[in-house]
């Protein structure tokens, strides 16, 4: 596992948080970043009222809603429309 897989906090400059996105067709375990210009404790609605109409998640365990049995995938990096979340929240790590 590289450094940055054990600290995701290590990448300067921004904060991190892991959290749990649920979609009408996936359940996504990662985590979002943004820059350290506000309180930590609004990067999940600056992320969601934000301009931008993506989130950037890293370290994506991404699993089916429709065949939870399957295997989860890994992703290192994947965007995801916001017009797609159905829930997004922390969770503990």
């Amino acid at each position: 596992m590289n450094q940055q897989s054990e600290n995701p906090d290590i990448v300067k400059g921004y904060w991190s948080e892991k959290v749990l996105v649920i979609t009408k067709d996936y359940e996504i375990k990662g985590y979002v970043f943004m820059p350290r210009t506000g309180k930590k404790n609004r990067i999940l609605s600056d992320i969601l009222n934000g301009e931008k109409r993506f989130v950037a998640i890293k370290e994506a365990e991404v699993t089916s809603r429709q065949y939870p049995d399957r295997k989860a995938e890994i992703c290192d990096y994947l965007h995801l429309n916001l017009d797609s979340i159905i829930i997004l929240k922390p969770v503990s790590i």
